[in-house]
This record gives C-alpha cells, sequence and structure tokens, in this order.
C-alpha cells in the first residue's frame, strides 16, 4: 500500500525524574506555578510522530513516505530512515532552521511535562499533496505545524485521497471549526481516549456521528489496552504485557504503525489491533521511540506467544 505519513520531525530530549511530578504541583498555587525538576539524566533520540510511525511500518516490512519539511541538522537522521527501508524522498530542508525539538520529563509514575520546539516543522504549510506525481493509497495526518493541520486534510478531500486523522497533541491549538472539517472529511480517527473527549467537546459533534463517519475509528486507553469502532461493532484489544517498562514516549505511535501495517495486509480489526499492540509494548520496552529492532518474523513469534490467531501474519515474511 503506497501511505505517506505527515506530522512532526523531531529531535527528542528525553529526561528522567526520580520523584512524583504530583507530589510538587499545589492545587491552590496553580496561578502562580513554578517548578523547576533536577533530572538523574538525558539523552538525544530521533524522534517525531511521523518517523516514529514509519519506524514500526518499516520494521514490518512497509514502505512509509514521510512527507514533511527538517532542518539543516537533518543529514544523519535522514540516513537512519532510509536504512531501515523508509523512503525520504518528500522531506524538505528549510536551510538556516533547526530540525523541530521535543523536550519531555518523566517521572516515577510515568507522568510526563513536556515542552516542543517546532523548528523547521513550522514550514510544513510550504508542502502540498497538489504537487505530488502520483496519488497516495492513504495518507496518515498526525501533529505539525497549524496552518498544515487545515490544508492537508482539505487537500486530501479535494483530491479524494483517504486519509486517516490524528490531530492528538495539537487538539488544542485547533479551532473547533478547523478540527470539526478534519473529522469529516477522515476516513479514519485514531487518538486516546483523552483526546477523543477533546474532539467531542471542541467540535460538538456526537459519538454516533463521528463513528457513522468514519469507515473506522481506534481510541487507544493505555493500561486498559484499545477499542476499535467499526461497522456499528466494539472490538476490544488488550496490551500485550511488557518484560520491562524502560520509557513511555512514542509507545501511541508505535501502536499507529503496527495496526496501518495490518490494515495495509488487509487484516480483520481485532488483528490489526493486535498488532498495534504488541508494536506498542516493544517500544514502551526500550528507551526512545525508534530504538526498538525486531525482523518481521521475531514479531510473528511474539505475537504467537500472546494471541491465538497468528497463522494469518505469516504474510508478513511473504
Amino acid at each position: 500500500m503506497n501511505i505517506i505519513l505527515t506530522g512532526s520531525v523531531a529531535y527528542d530530549y528525553l529526561m528522567t525524574f526520580p520523584g512524583l511530578f504530583k507530589e510538587y504541583i499545589l492545587r491552590d498555587k496553580l496561578e502562580h506555578i513554578s517548578l523547576s525538576f533536577l533530572v538523574d539524566n538525558m539523552v538525544k533520540r530521533r524522534g517525531g510522530i511521523a518517523p516514529n510511525i514509519a519506524h514500526t511500518l518499516a520494521l514490518l516490512g512497509e514502505k512509509p513516505r514521510i512527507m514533511a519539511t527538517v532542518g539543516e541538522d537533518f543529514a544523519e537522521y535522514r540516513t537512519k530512515l532510509e536504512e531501515i527501508g523508509v523512503d525520504t524522498s518528500l522531506m524538505k530542508v528549510i536551510p538556516g532552521v533547526f530540525t523541530a525539538s521535543f523536550f519531555c520529563n518523566t517521572d516515577q509514575s510515568n507522568a510526563q511535562i513536556a515542552s516542543f520546539y517546532p523548528g523547521a516543522m513550522g514550514y510544513a504549510g510550504q508542502l502540498s499533496f497538489c504537487e505530488l506525481d502520483d496519488k497516495p493509497d492513504w495518507v496518515v495526518i498526525s501533529p505539525n505545524s497549524p496552518d498544515a493541520m487545515v490544508k492537508y486534510p482539505q487537500e486530501c478531500q479535494k483530491l479524494g485521497i483517504p486519509y486517516l486523522y490524528d490531530p492528538s497533541q495539537q487538539i488544542p491549538r485547533m479551532t473547533g471549526e478547523a478540527l470539526r472539517s478534519g473529522v469529516e472529511g477522515a476516513s479514519a480517527l485514531m487518538v486516546n481516549d483523552y483526546e477523543f473527549e477533546l474532539i467531542l467537546k471542541q467540535t460538538g459533534m456526537g459519538l454516533s456521528e463521528i463513528l457513522e463517519g468514519c469507515r473506522f475509528t481506534v481510541v487507544t486507553r493505555g493500561e486498559a489496552g484499545a477499542t476499535v469502532y467499526v461497522d456499528g461493532d466494539e472490538i476490544q484489544i488488550p496490551i500485550v504485557p511488557p518484560i520491562t517498562i524502560a520509557d513511555p514516549t512514542g509507545v501511541g505511535d508505535a501502536f499507529r504503525g503496527g495496526f496501518i501495517s495490518g490494515f495495509a495486509h488487509g487484516f480483520d480489526w481485532e488483528i490489526c489491533g493486535k498488532m498495534g499492540a504488541l508494536a506498542a509494548t516493544y517500544c514502551l520496552e526500550h528507551d526512545g521511540p525508534q530504538e526498538h529492532f525486531y525482523t518481521p518474523q521475531e514479531f510473528i513469534l511474539r505475537y504467537r506467544e500472546h494471541f491465538e490467531d497468528g497463522g494469518v501474519l505469516n504474510q508478513l515474511v511473504g
């Protein structure tokens, strides 16, 4: 399947705080909040939602393309993506600008406080689906610069390109009207449970209205797994228990990559969800959103350890 991923491309600066944020947040002083946390360590990782999703897709044998704007410091990152099979030909370097940067502090309960510097991502609106030589089968529209988040759904609707809509972290920056337009034109919606409630609130749309408009809707629920809404059914997807918990950054993106890979192979919805769950667990077990690696064969073997319907996954290596 010809898939184009849009969204942030960033370097992640990941830190660990040896306590709990909640112990230092005083509810009666929120209007004057001023906090600084001394962290134990910091690592720099390759991140950003579009390449995080692409990483999982490539590990499972897909050849995703990323359409995004990046900075002059992107050369090494590009090489890493291309080494695992990601097509970076649609990634445009913006002269004199750094690649976007994500600064994230995680406490001992896996709560996170983060800041995001857009950098080159702020130029994503310069790119256009109307200028592509070949029309993709599917597009993933994930958090990006605000103007791109408005432009890309409009172009996909105009060109008749089905898209999976994942506004997630950009929901607070979008108007209710723009958000509603993106949802109404989407073939699929994938967000977490909190983001889904925000969408309902900001768009004024009802649950049934969203579910009826999308071919499928996926709501992830952390430790409670995920729910796939399709054809009037609700399919509950369990988690795959991790061997160890290293870092939650990028887990949702890995879930999307696993699910989309299953979708690209035409697997049923439950298998797509379980693939997403397993891909998410692989990510959770490693520091950084693109530090985990496995072959399709290894993925299939681990899938079969937890689920009984793993036979069909042989197509991943066929």
